[in-house]
């Protein structure tokens, strides 16, 4: 105990009183370096040279000592030293071994071989680094209690492991005590005075050293390798946490000692198709685009993407002021950072000012529009059903007339699977504003439309990931509506960039259908999330767990499960994560008298009204309204 506060109150020193104990203790080095160089060379503990050496042992500490501090060997704080400190004792070593032959030559001792210069060399730097890696060892960190550090075990031995393990030692919260890695060949080596062992092995070292984290180095490995890797962890008592992905490291989105959570995109465990770089250019490369809802997740996302492949000129349409400056500022530092010269235009308005979209769009000269702008939040549309309407229906329409107006080349509507037989005002409205540019594609004209489908995006406003990982960090209890629910995932970089290139491919009148994997049942993903955090599932089976799950019953218009079709008949497009659906539609002249009507109770807040008219316009939907689908001959396939 004694030792141990004497080693404390070392440490509380300041830093001027530090650097004359190290200066002190080379000092002590330098004259013991060059007896056992001498006692080495005769063989001898107390040689006769060592007398006529006398004023060399006095006069060479004297010299040293200021050239050590000139060389910065005095600097770095000896817990937390590095390579650079080696190499600054070897060059102290070799400078102090010229000021040697030097004091020999002024001094006038004659008869001292070669051999002997060398020796103090090597001696004086295993002492000075000796003596350094002594206070390393014995040392602890200001106001660190090992005890109180969480024990980690770093999955992955690489250069990325390497540099964590590093970067734990100079903290103070986690404690490193050995690496896991799949590579045999590393298995039973240390690293960094780490054992390096097999996965296998992980479960025991949980259990011997009170492990209660495991951080995955493995920037580089494929999202299906880190989806197996997580699945294998899920059993043990531990929080797993990640660093960044090895892009994010390179475009300085992140940096590599950033410890996150584990991704949900990591759990769905599919690895993203490498785009197709030249559907991407078709509709972007040095041309004028416009992104309504730019401010949103989707818009935000793909005006990154779209300022990425070179556009002239990139219109941010967004209704949200405070959407719309952090968008643009957030691409402004972006193309700055990445050296791109782009044209960015903020505009504030509505996607129902006709007007004033046709008015930018001229001016900007746009080439190509994609239709972010939407009110998705189920409960809350289906609360303000004619808000809802308002915006999906008719904002979509203005947009695309604004679009036909202005000579627009592509227009592209960003659409959801909720769309397909909907139970909810949002779907049904979304599936409205589907039909609006498959009856305007029929009528002809220079523009393009087209749509792209697809399901749930993480990270969006509105996702159940960040809710839930929310509520795990406060303790719990998560909400999920159902035990049976199940959703479609996909990423919002993924789908974005699907949305691009699904665009470029539009003929008039196209429904592009995003391939969005398998469907994830959220209490599984909930459950894991609390696992992965280290934490137990409280339930029946387990009523000391930590978090509990509660089910708080669907929303009102929530479905079970997503569709993403309407029937079967589809074809491929060219794309391998995209497809192009073939649904029935109504001529324009049918819909566009529908659309008065439903228009007129939109303006007069004729909610029973407006679900029965989205009823008679969107096959599945009901409205909870006792009515058929729109006669066959109202409809074209």
């Amino acid at each position: 105990m004694e030792a141990r506060g004497i080693r404390q109150r070392l440490t509380l020193l300041p830093r001027p009183a530090k650097r004359a104990v190290a200066a002190f203790t080379d000092f002590l080095c330098l004259p013991f370096a060059l007896w056992s160089a001498v006692a080495l060379r005769t063989g001898e503990l107390a040689p006769p040279v060592l007398f006529d050496l006398l004023p060399v042992f006095l006069l060479l500490p004297l010299l040293c000592l200021p050239v050590f501090h000139v060389l910065g060997v005095y600097r770095t704080v000896v817990r937390f030293m590095g390579m650079q400190v080696a190499r600054a004792i070897l060059l102290a070593a070799a400078v102090a071994t010229g000021l040697l032959a030097v004091v020999v030559w002024w001094t006038g001792v004659t008869g001292l071989p070669g051999t002997l210069y060398i020796l103090f060399g090597l001696l004086l730097a295993g002492l000075m680094s000796g003596t350094r890696m002594v206070a390393r060892v014995a040392l602890p960190r200001p106001g660190l209690r090992l005890a109180a550090c969480r024990a980690v075990v770093i999955y992955g031995a690489g250069t990325a492991g390497i540099q964590l393990a590093s970067m734990l030692e100079h903290g103070q919260e986690y404690r490193a005590i050995a690496f896991v890695d799949d590579d045999p060949a590393k298995v039973r080596t240390e690293v960094r005075g780490l054992r390096v062992y097999r996965p296998a092995k992980l479960s025991k070292l949980v259990e011997r050293y009170g492990v209660t984290d495991v951080l995955l180095a493995l920037p580089s490995a494929s999202r299906r390798r880190r989806q197996e890797i997580i699945e294998s962890l899920e059993s043990l008592p531990v929080h797993v946490r990640t660093i960044p992905a090895l892009q994010d490291v390179i475009s300085g989105a992140s940096k590599l000692d950033e410890l996150k959570e584990v991704e949900i995109e990591d759990l769905l465990g599919r690895d993203a198709v490498p785009p197709d770089l030249e559907l991407l250019d078709r509709c972007i490369a040095n041309r004028s685009v416009l992104v309504t809802g730019a401010g949103g997740s989707i818009g935000g996302e793909l005006c990154r993407q779209i300022l990425a492949r070179g556009p002239s000129r990139l219109v941010l349409f967004e209704q949200s002021e405070l959407a719309l400056y952090s968008v643009e500022r957030s691409l402004r530092a972006l193309a700055a950072g990445r050296g791109v010269d782009v044209e960015l235009v903020p505009i504030l308005g509505s996607v129902l000012d006709q007007a004033r979209l046709e008015r930018v769009m001229r001016s900007c000269r746009v080439d190509t529009v994609y239709h972010a702008a939407a009110y998705k939040h189920v409960p809350i549309v289906e609360a303000n059903a004619a808000e809802g309407v308002t915006n999906n229906v008719f904002g979509t329409l203005a947009a695309v007339r604004a679009s036909i107006e202005a000579g627009v080349r592509s227009f592209v509507l960003i659409s959801t699977d909720k769309a397909v037989n909907p139970t909810n005002v949002m779907g049904a409205s979304k599936r409205v504003a589907e039909l609006v540019l498959q009856g305007l594609a029929g009528e002809g004209g220079a523009t393009c439309l087209s749509m792209v489908r697809f399901g749930n995006v993480l990270g969006s406003s509105g996702s159940v990931v960040p809710l839930f990982r929310e509520q795990i960090r406060v303790g719990g209890p998560v909400t999920v509506t159902d035990p049976r629910i199940i959703r479609y995932f996909m990423t919002i970089p993924e789908a974005a960039q699907l949305v691009l290139q699904a665009g470029a491919l539009g003929t008039g009148g196209d429904v592009f259908v995003l391939d969005m994997g398998e469907p994830v049942r959220i209490v599984d993903m909930a459950r894991r999330m609390i696992r992965l955090s280290g934490l137990t599932v409280r339930d029946e089976a387990n009523p000391d767990g930590d978090i509990e799950i509660v089910f708080t019953g669907l929303r009102p218009g929530e479905k079970l499960y997503e569709e993403l079709l309407i029937g079967g008949d589809v074809s491929p497009s060219g794309h391998p994560m995209i497809m192009r659906a073939r649904e029935r539609c109504l001529d324009w002249p049918v819909l566009e008298k529908r659309l008065r009507i439903l228009e007129s109770m939109c303006r007069s807040g004729d909610e029973a009204g407006i679900r029965h008219q989205l009823a008679t316009l969107v096959d599945g939907y009901t409205g909870g309204l006792d009515v058929s689908v729109l006669p066959s001959s109202d409809v074209r396939g």
